[in-house]
């Protein structure tokens, strides 16, 4: 019989030591890796490489959403999001706070869905199927988090 040593709760919980900051495009903000795995709760046994591909990955997806606003805003005299005319919460305008969640959700539900135990019993199917809704929730918040970017309902009810 053998035995796999598990990392303690304090090895899991400690970031790393050091995370570079993602540079963006310029009109959306950077985002900093460690403010992304405080946020949405991602352990340190998910690797810095593995979550830096994870939030590339979701800022790939929000700009093929927000493209068409961000050209918008660049040609209104709004050189960043931060310039777009929102309120202001914690000392950030709205729109920012919508970016960095709708970023954070979506690394995060990619981070899910690819790391998995493989873990055949039926304790391992039970969990990958609880997750299978866990992942959905995360990407519909993502979406909503675009659409307040938008300034978008987030229900669309049609007549039938």
């Amino acid at each position: 019989m053998s035995f796999v040593a598990r990392p303690s709760i304090e090895e899991i919980d400690a970031p790393p030591e050091s995370e570079d900051v993602i540079v963006n495009d310029g009109f959306f903000p950077d985002v900093d890796p460690a403010d992304i795995r405080a946020a949405a709760r991602i352990p340190s046994t998910i690797t810095p490489l593995r979550l830096r591909g994870a939030i590339v990955g979701a800022i790939m997806t929000i700009l093929s959403d927000l493209q068409g606003f961000a050209t918008a805003s660049i040609a209104a005299g709004h050189a960043t999001l931060a310039a777009v005319p929102a309120p202001q919460i914690d000392g950030a305008s709205v729109r920012i706070h919508a970016y960095r969640r709708a970023v954070a959700l979506f690394a995060k539900a990619e981070l899910v869905e690819r790391h998995r135990d493989f873990d055949s019993t039926a304790a391992g199917a039970n969990q990958a199927t609880e997750l299978e809704g866990s992942i959905g929730d995360l990407r519909r918040d993502a979406h909503h988090a675009i659409r307040d970017i938008l300034g978008r309902t987030r229900t669309t009810v049609d007549l039938i």
